[in-house]
Parts: structure tokens; C-alpha cells; sequence
């Protein structure tokens, strides 16, 4: 039972990842919603799950093999107690035939959730899934139907957002409930260097991270706190001591990674030496308050910070149909992995142990398809909010005058417009006296035809 649970533990972690729910600090676009269906979320994961595996194989429970396991041992007992060879013994010699013939049910409950774990940590990458539909070690299957030529990438069917294109400042306010001195923060970039280009991602060693500037990195204007990155690739210059010396060996021989910059960061900015001003540090430095309403191990600071760089670096897939995506995968996942006609082929001298196999089977498609069933409305979601139209708030057009020959008023109007006379003297070098006089003799108009 131990290994049951271990692997339940496992598993339960990766479902609380691929939900997000390991995030309560993100509270924008779809991490609000599926904060909203957190509690449902948890109910599945941590009720309806073990239950729905529990109720498999309680049809097995009979023949479950500890248990007979614990009646053998005290039926030897009992004949070697009474001088008899327990070998003789009917009772032992029943126990042993249904030995044989048992089931281990934490075992297969354990199994269960650990083909379940494998499926889905194979297709999830840091917030996206993947085509990754293993025929055997080392190779891959692509599904194919039949055509002359096909074209397979492992990101076919989905829409690349690449939201590290729009940085902006971010801002948040201290004390949100005084309108008069809500005391905002704002986090500014200050140079940004150019990434990858024609929507490729990055390289994982030439990935821009968000540097705290170390000769200017706050100042207090406005009676507001600005606070200035960079973005850039880092480099072992950007270690600072103290969180070089806490840091892994193997992450010392490379450049800080983003969460070590964010502990660079807060240190400096909450350290007594920064010289950020008492007031500001000290709300900075309260536990920040998550969306569920517990307190965090963070600060406030910190969790801006995660949101901050969470927003504008977090590039992204969203399926096209990543129900149907993972339904047709599952199904490959099972009879290519798991129903192997071998082990079928095994069983035909005990065919007892063949009926577990079959439930444990049902019981990894039916919990599959219901996560994979949670997972796409979020994904459509997503999808919804990607594909909706967006309303336009500003339209501007750039013509030719040529274009308006016929609307001598139009043009009379255009050409007295002061913004537009001063632009073209700008970017043209027009000369306004000699065009005003072309306007009185009827001249601009003859050349604007030609």
C-alpha cells in the first residue's frame, strides 16, 4: 500500500500542475477560471479518483493477494502448533491453490496510477501538450492516414502565442484601498534585447530573463516606487553572493536562471542596505495573501515578481481539439503499451488473472478521459478567447492626394490642417508659403491631378 500511495502522491502532483493549481499567485486570463473551478478540480483529484480506482477492483477484493497471503501464514501456524506437516494440511494446500490464483489489488492500484503518470508526463511540457506517441524506445509513431505525402511536426495542430513580444510596465498598488496614496509600484524594462524571430522559441541557453539594473535599481518619483529591469540573456556576472552561495553546484557553473534572478532582486530591494525607503519596503515584504486566502512562504514583492515575468515570458501552445488530440493518443497508449497481446498470451494458464487485467485497463481509460475531459474545456476556453474577434478601437488610413481630386473640399480642408502642414514640412522640407499661394491660384489642384 505504501507504493500505491507513493505513486497516488506523484500522480496528484502532476494533476495539480497540468491545472495550474500549483500557481495561486497567477491571477490573470485563464488562471483566474481555473482558480474559480479550483474546488471541483481538487474534489476529483483527491476523492473522485481514488474512489472510481477503488470501486474497480472491489469485485477482486476476495482474492486479494495479501490478505491470503496473512491466512497462510497463520494457517502453517496452526498445523505446526498441532505436530501436524503443514504441507498435509487441507486448509494450507486451499490457501495456496488460491494464491496462485490472486489478486494484488494495491499492487494493480498502483499500477494504475502509474500508466496514468507515464501518459501523461509524456505528452505535458511546462504548460503545453505535445505529440509524442511512442511505438517503441527511441522511435516515434506519427498518426497517418493513408495519404500520398504527409507533413508532421510535433506542434501541428496548435496555435503558437508568443507573449514575451509585449513587454510592458507592469504596476500594482500597496495599499489598493486608499485612493489617495495607493502607493504604486511599477516595474519598468529599460533596454530589451532582441529574441528569436519569426515565432521560434528561444534557445534554452540564449533565453532573455528580467535582470534587476544594479547601478539604478529603484527610484521613487511621483510618490511612485519605479523599479528597472533589463531583459536580456544572462551571464555569471549576474550572481550576487548570497545567492551564489546557496545555489546548486551545477547551477553555479551557469548564468542565474529566472528564479534566481527574482531572489537577486528581492534581496536587494528589501535588504536595509538598498536604501528603499522604510515605508515601501516594509509592504513589500509582507506575506503575500493568495487567491484561496492563505498566506504564502513569499513576499509580496515576490509574487509581482512571478506574475510580472510569468506574463511576459511565458510562450505557449493552444491545441486546436485537444480533446480528440488526447482521446486518439490514449487509446494508441493502451493497446500499443499496456494490452499486449503477450501478456494476454501468458495468462491462458490462469485465466483469473486475466479479468484484473482487463479492469485495470477500463480503469485507466475511464480516468483518462475524464482528466482529459477537464483539461479540454479548459483548453477550449482558451481557444475561444484566442480566436474571438477583436473590437477595433482606432483605425487610421494613409492616402495620396491624388486620391481626392474630386473632393475640392476634403482637400481645402486637409491642406489648412495644421498638423498635417507641419508634417509635411518635417518630412518632406514643403515649402507652406509657396503652397499657400498655389492654394489661392488654383495651381495645387492641377499639380495634385498630374
Amino acid at each position: 500500500m505504501a507504493i500505491e500511495n507513493s505513486k497516488l502522491t506523484k500522480f496528484t502532483s502532476l494533476l495539480k500542475e497540468l491545472f495550474q493549481l500549483n500557481q495561486p499567485e497567477l491571477d490573470f486570463g485563464i488562471y483566474r477560471i481555473m482558480h474559480a473551478r479550483k474546488d471541483d478540480i481538487n474534489r476529483f483529484i483527491e476523492q473522485d479518483l481514488p474512489k472510481v480506482v477503488n470501486t474497480a477492483f472491489n469485485g477482486f477484493a476476495s482474492q486479494d493477494k495479501v490478505v491470503v497471503q496473512q491466512e497462510l501464514v497463520k494457517a502453517k501456524k496452526a498445523a505446526e502448533d498441532a505436530g501436524f506437516d503443514a504441507s498435509q494440511s487441507p486448509k494450507v494446500q486451499e490457501l495456496e491453490a488460491q494464491l496462485s490464483q490472486s489478486v494484488d489489488t494495491g499492487r494493480e492500484e498502483g499500477e494504475v496510477y502509474d500508466a496514468l503518470l507515464t501518459f501523461f508526463s509524456r505528452y505535458y511540457d511546462e504548460g503545453d501538450f505535445i505529440s509524442r506517441r511512442v511505438y517503441k524506445e527511441g522511435t516515434y509513431a506519427i498518426p497517418y492516414s493513408g495519404e500520398e505525402v504527409t507533413l508532421h511536426w510535433a506542434n501541428k495542430d496548435q496555435y503558437y502565442i508568443k507573449s514575451s513580444e509585449s513587454l510592458r510596465d507592469f504596476c500594482f498598488r500597496l495599499k489598493s484601498d486608499q485612493s489617495d496614496n495607493p502607493m504604486r509600484v511599477h516595474f519598468r524594462v529599460i533596454d530589451a534585447e532582441a529574441g528569436a524571430q519569426n515565432n521560434n522559441k528561444e534557445a534554452d541557453d540564449a533565453k532573455r530573463v528580467f535582470i534587476l539594473d544594479q547601478n539604478n535599481p529603484w527610484e521613487v518619483k511621483d510618490n511612485e516606487l519605479n523599479i528597472y529591469f533589463y531583459y536580456r540573456a544572462s551571464t555569471q556576472d549576474d550572481w550576487t553572493d548570497e545567492v551564489l552561495a546557496n545555489a546548486t553546484a551545477a547551477a553555479k557553473k551557469k548564468p542565474p536562471t529566472l528564479d534566481h534572478l527574482k531572489q537577486i532582486a528581492e534581496q536587494n530591494l528589501l535588504d536595509l542596505n538598498g536604501g528603499v525607503p522604510a515605508e515601501w519596503r516594509q509592504l513589500l515584504d509582507v506575506k503575500y495573501k493568495k487567491t484561496d486566502g492563505e498566506l504564502a512562504d513569499y513576499s509580496v514583492l515576490m509574487s509581482q515578481l512571478n506574475l510580472y515575468t510569468k506574463k511576459n515570458t511565458f510562450d505557449y501552445f493552444i491545441h486546436k481539439n485537444l480533446s480528440e488530440f488526447l482521446t486518439r493518443e490514449l487509446d494508441f497508449y493502451i493497446k500499443n503499451e499496456l494490452f499486449r497481446w503477450e501478456d494476454i498470451s501468458n495468462m491462458k494458464s490462469n485465466p483469473a488473472r486475466l479479468a484484473p487485467l482487463l479492469s485495470k485497463i477500463e480503469v485507466i481509460r475511464t480516468i483518462g478521459e475524464k482528466i482529459i475531459a477537464f483539461l479540454a474545456q479548459l483548453e477550449d476556453f482558451q481557444k475561444k478567447l484566442w480566436l474571438k474577434k477583436k473590437f477595433v478601437t482606432e483605425t487610421n488610413y494613409c492616402i495620396t492626394l491624388d486620391r481626392l481630386t474630386e473632393q475640392s473640399d476634403l482637400l481645402e480642408e486637409i491642406i489648412a490642417h495644421n498638423a498635417q502642414r507641419q508634417q509635411w514640412r518635417d518630412l518632406v522640407d514643403l515649402d507652406l508659403k509657396q503652397l499657400d499661394q498655389d492654394v489661392k491660384t488654383g495651381e495645387w489642384l492641377t499639380q495634385v491631378m498630374c
